[in-house]
């Protein structure tokens, strides 16, 4: 099917006119506080999931809760007709919405606002991060059956309740419905664009592996008058030994670390040096203004095409109010490292422990924990879905897709890689500024609008 065929026009068509209905059916399902975390929401988050069961049962899908050992989840199928068929994913749990005295409305109360610059978002948790981007699909879903009465190719919608939690139940999932989930093409919409007026499609997710890791001394806090120069102190060793990790030029010094990181081809930086994100354009906005990555890498690689280390946490010892004068027994660290290439998360997790241990001083011990280890994910640059989508998004958006990577990691990705065997188009039309997260975010009207509209020109390109 051409992406100018007649049957696509009225389909644009009828998603322009129904605009003002999408939008009260996504304000309908952002009312609903799914907060994964928070056991006390465990009903509104089966409340959202059966909100978008009986949405997609009414455009004709085969639409169901399934439950699993934690939230539940959506799975819809149109009835198979022998033709190519799209897995879609996407989530409906969202985070905490705390602090809530610096939300400008109540959270989960959307309401339409008129931006400084001009532009037009839908404001509520959620809005941008998962449920507004999931209602693109669906309502290019809808138009396509309002106008035609089907859609133009198959699909399967697969929907969690547990990606802000690190989708603890999904791998089992998806492994135990593998013939119901089996698909020619994955499409995830959990991403951003390149700018408000340039589309993007995510070719590559950094994996990751996150450790937390304990240093023990003394058997109790000791009285730094009484012990302090001759007692160890475990804050003082955790502070050397993260210290530790990078050297003078911002590389990681974990021995073996950059096996498996490839270079990014040269006509790709070409094309990433021409997008202009130097350091004031992307740290500019959140106060910053040097970069701190490998100093002979740009900025973009920084963060796309480069392995990182980080400190995410560090405690120990006392943190209240006022003074308390003591040598703890114990200090804490939680770290994270994303991952390229195929650089492994085991051997990486190996080496950070090695290096740990090889670095206490007598009297101390190290325990550690792992909280998470996936492969990076790539796209061949010549997949054929992908230079389909490109030129539906282009066509709607009147420029060149960006192929870009992603700091990132999405680990159902690998999921449809190692279980089902497929590959996933990440095409979404988040924000820098969406403020996913944070309190007031965001989704511009137009990211929903054109979204929608794209992904009905991406449906009819990928059943060419």
């Amino acid at each position: 099917m051409s992406q100018h065929d007649p049957r696509l026009d009225a389909v644009l068509t009828r998603i322009d006119a129904d605009l003002d209905a999408a939008l009260a059916r996504l304000s309908s399902w952002l009312r609903i506080p799914s907060v994964s975390t928070d056991p006390a929401r465990a009903g509104d988050c089966r409340a959202a999931a059966a909100w978008l069961q009986r949405n997609l049962a009414e455009l004709g899908f085969e639409a169901s809760v399934r439950d699993t050992p934690g939230h539940p989840v959506v799975l819809a199928r149109t009835p198979g007709a022998g033709r190519r068929r799209a897995l879609f994913y996407g989530h409906y749990d969202v985070q905490p919405p705390e602090p809530l005295e610096q939300w400008r409305s109540p959270p989960f109360e959307p309401r339409i606002v008129t931006l400084d610059d001009g532009r037009r978002a839908i404001v509520a948790r959620g809005a941008a991060d998962d449920k507004g981007q999931v209602m693109t699909f669906i309502e290019a879903c809808r138009a396509w059956k309002a106008v035609h009465g089907e859609l133009p190719l198959d699909v399967t919608v697969m929907v969690e309740g547990e990606e802000e939690v690190g989708s603890p139940n999904t791998p089992a999932f998806v492994a135990a419905h593998r013939d119901e989930l089996a698909a020619d093409v994955a499409l995830a919409c959990d991403t951003s664009m390149w700018d408000a007026a340039t589309p993007a499609i995510t070719t590559s997710l950094r994996g990751l592996v996150y450790e937390e890791v304990t240093i023990r001394a003394a058997d109790r806090d000791l009285h730094s008058g009484l012990f302090g120069g001759a007692a160890q102190n475990p804050i003082r060793v955790l502070a050397r030994i993260i210290a530790g990790l990078h050297d003078d030029s911002g590389r990681v010094t974990l021995p073996g670390f950059y096996e498996g990181v490839p270079e990014t081809p040269p006509e790709v930086l070409e094309q990433w040096r021409g997008l202009g994100l130097d350091a004031a354009r992307f740290l500019g906005p959140v106060g910053l203004s040097a970069p701190a990555g490998e100093k002979d890498r740009m900025v973009i690689e920084q963060i796309q095409s480069r392995p990182t280390c980080d400190v995410n946490g560090i405690f120990g010892g006392y943190t209240g109010p006022g003074a308390k004068t003591v040598i703890p027994a114990e200090a804490t660290a939680k770290l994270s490292f994303r991952l390229v290439g195929d650089q492994d998360p085991l051997k990486v997790r190996a080496a950070f422990r090695d290096y740990v241990l090889a670095s206490l001083p007598p009297d101390c011990t190290a325990t550690f924990a792992g909280h998470g280890a996936s492969r990076a994910i790539a796209l061949p640059f010549d997949l054929p879905d992908l230079r389909r989508a490109a030129a539906a998004l282009e066509a709607e958006w009147g420029r060149p897709a960006v192929t870009i990577g992603s700091g990132g990691s999405i680990p159902i990705v690998g999921d449809f890689r190692e279980l089902l065997g497929v590959d996933t188009l990440l095409v979404g039309f988040g924000l820098d500024d969406d403020r996913i997260h944070s309190p007031n975010e965001k989704y511009d009207l137009t990211s929903f609008h054109k979204g929608a509209r794209s992904w009905a020109r991406i449906l009819a390109a990928l059943a060419a």
